[in-house]
């Protein structure tokens, strides 16, 4: 029985994991880029730059400038606000956390032939968060035109559920539970004959909405690099970076009569849904940076996609107060599944990028102790419209049929986008002061939003950075403060008919970031 029922639901628990909301699949690619203390002080501008781990995640060929070995390590802590604007009423939340930067070591190797253009080679070993998915948004606002129980009519109308006993088991993370609560019923004409299904909420005189989203997770980078230096002139790497993914969601969304009448059969429902999804993948990047002279370094880098295998664990519950029609009922996808939550596979593909960068040294010497800072600027592509997912059966059609509309939908949604960053150092001696500035472009298409009265479409991720440096006799110490804004945009729940809104959301996110290293 629960194969059966796992089969007939598939379809409507991957509409659960990705469909419902397909601004879901940006979240493993819009990404700004990490990196330790220092490169993060300097907005991530280091792709022509040089001489930190945190090339192996930018430009490998970076590491190549190494003529020593040293270790660093690179922890930090963030601080989440969120504030999310919802049919004109706003609402803020907001959480913190442990992160960290690169944490590693790089060897140099120097030539072993005297005379060889080779000067050296450097191998970089380190991981690296480079997604913080923790977070907490608060979504509140008054709605006399949908519900979310219409998302669940939906299903049954897609699903073409002509028979009710059936339905209250086929759609154990949507449909089923709407049903079995009496949040939505089916309706008869007069012959007894079934017309459709119906929701209980009490639109045409409002309802109060409102949802707490709560992520935790992120994404580890696992990364083997390889650098040489030719002549001072030429410098070429790429690295090779094993991904560990980590994304849980707990999201809660209540809706309550907005008139306090107790009388018209429905007074709130909580639909409570969880998701944890986990997964590897792999990438590689490759990059070049070239010294003409002294002062210049110009960097082009490639980053391919990263190849994911992902795994969806999931359920949902709805719990229902239809007042004197059925009273308080809770279902729960659970009892449904003889007590097992759902899980899917299937494969996931980000974007490749290309990047280039400028840096420009003040003070000529190629004794860095003699440097008295730089200037450095990155620029980089990439197409958002390269996020793929597949599924890991090529044997069941419905599977793939459902990521080929799902890959169409995305294929609609997203853009192409330029991210900037440009920083730079000045350096007193043993302290240096630095600066940064990011932003990272957005990655949707006007199409996802032609519903809307208003523009939503201007998302982006800027980053506001600056910090201090400390080096002696083979010690260094950095210290970053990174400020970043987020504006973005988030369905709550969306409806194959009717209307349905979207939260403005603005994030700021503070990061502190420390970074100790030794060389040897």
């Amino acid at each position: 029985m629960r194969k059966t029922i796992v089969t007939l639901g598939l379809v409507f628990s991957l509409h659960f994991a990705f469909a419902q909301e397909p601004l879901d699949a940006v979240r493993y690619s819009w990404l700004t880029t990490q990196g330790t203390a220092r490169a993060q002080a300097i907005g991530g501008a280091v792709s022509a730059l040089g001489g930190d781990i945190s090339a192996l995640y930018t430009n490998p060929a970076g590491i190549g400038l190494y003529k020593t070995s040293e270790i660093v390590l690179s922890p930090g802590f963030s601080f989440n606000n969120s504030k999310a604007n919802y049919r004109g009423s706003s609402a803020t939340d907001s959480k913190s956390g442990f992160n960290y930067g690169p944490t590693g070591v790089v060897w140099g190797i120097p030539s072993y032939k005297a005379n060889s253009k080779w000067k050296n080679m450097s191998v970089g070993l380190a991981i690296s968060k480079t997604a913080n998915f923790n977070g907490r948004t608060y979504v509140d606002g008054d709605n006399n035109q949908s519900s979310y129980s219409e998302k669940y009519l939906d299903q049954l109308i897609s699903g073409n559920a002509t028979n009710p006993d059936d339905a209250a088991l086929n759609y154990p993370y949507g449909a089923s539970l709407g049903l079995n609560t009496y949040l939505i019923d089916p309706t008869y004409d007069n012959n007894n004959n079934l017309t459709g299904y119906a929701s209980n909420a009490s639109v045409s005189t409002g309802l109060k909405q409102q949802q707490i989203i709560n992520s935790k997770g992120g994404i580890s980078e696992f990364s083997i690099g390889l650098g040489g230096n030719y002549n001072d002139v030429f410098y070429m790497g790429g690295s090779i970076n094993i991904n560990t993914l980590k994304y849980v969601r707990n999201s809660s969304f209540r809706e309550s009569d907005a008139t306090g009448n107790t009388t018209n059969n429905f007074n709130y429902f909580v639909a409570d849904d969880y998701l944890r999804t986990d997964g590897t993948g792999v990438n590689i990047n490759l990059g070049i940076i070239f010294k003409p002279v002294e002062a210049l370094r110009v960097g082009l880098n490639f980053h391919s996609p990263s190849w994911y295998t992902l795994k969806d664990t999931y359920y949902s519950s709805v719990t229902a107060d239809t007042e004197g029609y059925a009273g308080v009922k809770t279902q729960s996808s659970l009892d449904l599944n003889d007590g097992y939550s759902g899980e899917y596979s299937y494969r996931y593909k980000t974007p490749l990028r290309i990047g280039a960068g400028l840096a420009y040294i003040f003070g000529t010497q190629a004794d860095v102790s003699s440097q008295k800072g730089f200037i450095s600027a990155d620029i980089e592509y990439l197409s958002y419209k390269g996020n793929t997912f597949n599924s890991q059966d090529n044997t069941n059609q419905a599977d793939k049929d459902y990521f080929n509309d799902l890959n169409r939908t995305l294929d609609n949604v997203f853009t192409s986008a330029i991210n900037f960053r440009v920083g730079g150092e000045l350096k007193f001696e043993t302290v240096m002061v630095r600066a940064g500035f990011g932003y990272y472009g957005n990655p949707y298409s006007n199409n996802y939003f032609d519903n809307q009265t208003e523009d939503i479409t201007n998302a982006s991720r800027m980053n506001i950075s600056g910090g201090l440096g400390w080096r002696n006799k083979g010690m260094f110490v950095d210290l970053a403060y990174i400020h970043q804004i987020v504006k973005d945009a988030y369905y709550p729940y969306r409806l194959d008919e009717g209307v349905f809104n979207a939260a403005k959301l603005t994030n700021t996110v503070g990061n502190i970031l420390l970074t100790v290293g030794f060389k040897f």
